[in-house]
């Protein structure tokens, strides 16, 4: 198959996406000059970025594959991923409800709080600490300590039919986070890349699998067993993860464990002895993180480890699976990413130590008090800044990005433990930064190539 025909196949498929939301939601043109502009700017970005990593030969084409016209360097039908990715993405979030409609006997029966702490011992204790919609984080300020509205959003009222298919979809689509979908991706794709991986099939089929799949097993399974928390967490919802109604935990456990069981099948068959011990440890950590009797997300300090082994560990299995060479400078970057991760899960627990004590939980902000456990983070973001001065001219340009992390942490350094909720506001700051830091990192891997 050519990639014009390849190409062809993803825009049709998100060409029914849009007609189907346009008919079954009745878009304005407000969305759609939105969704146009989004398709402009992606397709500028494309056309210019694709050019230059063609010009670094960090990928090549089959020439007799190709159609032949260029937008630069970038072949014409790789502009049709960005525009399939901006009509489908909008139109499926249309499709999947933009206001989570919640179902009126799951939203009047939160469990009364002496009942939360009960469970706070058992299967379902654990608020969410540090682990959603980002590598690490808190996600579980609850009001105990935010002082404001209970939030709750489950939803799957449907009786049967397409109606509960939709509904299904829709709770199996936001326990996947797909604003995270990128955090897991990404750091694979850069280092089978960066390692000499290139674009081949086995690469491709990583990246979907730390795409969707492991983040559906990974966040899927940390919200059935935090079910009872994510009631009261008013951050539960948004770009912060869903509320799982009860109905669904069997069922997202199933699809989580049938559409990552023939990936790593494939991933072990078609990888080598050092990759499948990388991402033994890699579902090791995902799944310990939450299950009941590991719970790793309960032990102070092991809990910031689990989350920050979430995120680097698909950056080791690319360097693994591509054959990359385990050298000073890919160690210390690794171990920087590591601190960087440490980092960001405990200063995202930070906002949740008053809810987390008064229900019994532990994480490692409630180990430290507020407080300490900011300058830990701090200690940690500057460490992993020095770590990173290891990795030689230019890469270690890359230190200087950890220092927009410590600036947007530093007015918290002294938080008391009461006004723990005011960490919120660094919490937020902390998703932005890591948009640019991801865009800025980038340019850096590009420049790498190129010399």
């Amino acid at each position: 198959m050519s990639y014009l025909g390849l190409a062809a196949m993803f825009l049709a498929a998100a060409a029914v996406v849009g007609v189907l939301a346009a008919l079954r939601r009745r878009l304005g043109w407000r969305w759609w000059a939105a969704s146009g502009a989004v398709a402009v700017v992606l397709l500028v970005l494309t056309a210019v970025f694709d050019s230059l990593m063609i010009a670094a030969d960090l990928f090549r084409y089959d020439a007799g594959a190709l159609a032949g016209p260029t937008v630069l360097r970038a072949p014409v039908e790789d502009l049709a991923w960005p525009l399939a990715a901006a009509v489908a993405l909008p139109a499926l979030w249309e499709l999947a409800g933009r206001r989570r409609p919640g179902t009126p006997a799951e939203k009047h029966s939160r469990p009364p709080a002496k009942e939360h702490a009960r469970t706070s011992t058992g299967v379902h204790a654990h608020p969410p600490t540090g682990e959603h919609s980002h590598p690490p984080a808190g996600e579980h300020a609850r009001p105990a300590c935010r002082g404001g509205p209970m939030s709750v959003t489950a939803t799957g009222t449907a009786a049967g039919g397409p109606a509960t298919v939709r509904a299904a979809l829709r709770q199996l689509l936001g326990a996947s986070r797909p604003v995270s979908w990128i955090n897991t991706a990404y750091p694979f794709a850069a280092a089978y890349l960066l390692a000499g991986g290139g674009v081949t099939a086995v690469g491709v089929l990583a990246t979907v699998y730390f795409l969707v799949p492991y983040n559906l097993l990974m966040y899927g399974t940390n919200d059935v067993f935090d079910y009872e928390s994510d009631l009261r967490n008013p951050r539960k919802g948004g770009i912060e993860g869903v509320v799982l109604a009860r109905r669904w935990h069997r069922l997202t456990l199933v699809v989580a464990a049938a559409v990552n069981a023939p990936f790593l099948l494939a991933l072990v068959l078609l990888g080598s002895a050092a990759s499948t011990a990388v991402l033994a440890v890699s579902v090791a950590a995902v799944l310990g993180y939450s299950v009941p009797g590991l719970r790793l997300k309960e032990r102070p300090v092991l809990d910031s480890m689990t989350s920050a082994t979430h995120f680097v560990s698909p950056a080791a299995f690319g360097l693994a699976l591509a054959g990359g060479a385990l050298t000073g400078p890919v160690l210390a970057a690794l171990t920087a990413f590591f601190l960087w991760g440490m980092a960001s899960q405990a200063f995202g627990a930070v906002q949740d130590v008053a809810a987390d004590r008064a229900a019994g939980i532990a994480s490692v902000a409630t180990w430290l008090g507020a407080a300490r456990t900011v300058r830990a983070a701090i200690a940690c973001y500057c460490l992993a800044g020095l770590v990173l001065l290891l990795t030689g001219w230019p890469a270690a340009l890359a230190a200087v990005l950890v220092v927009p992390y410590v600036a947007s942490i530093a007015p918290f350094r002294s938080l008391p433990d009461a006004d723990c909720a005011r960490a919120h506001a660094g919490w937020r700051r902390f998703l932005w930064l890591n948009l640019l830091t991801g865009f800025l990192l980038t340019q850096l891997f590009i420049w790498l190539a190129l010399r």
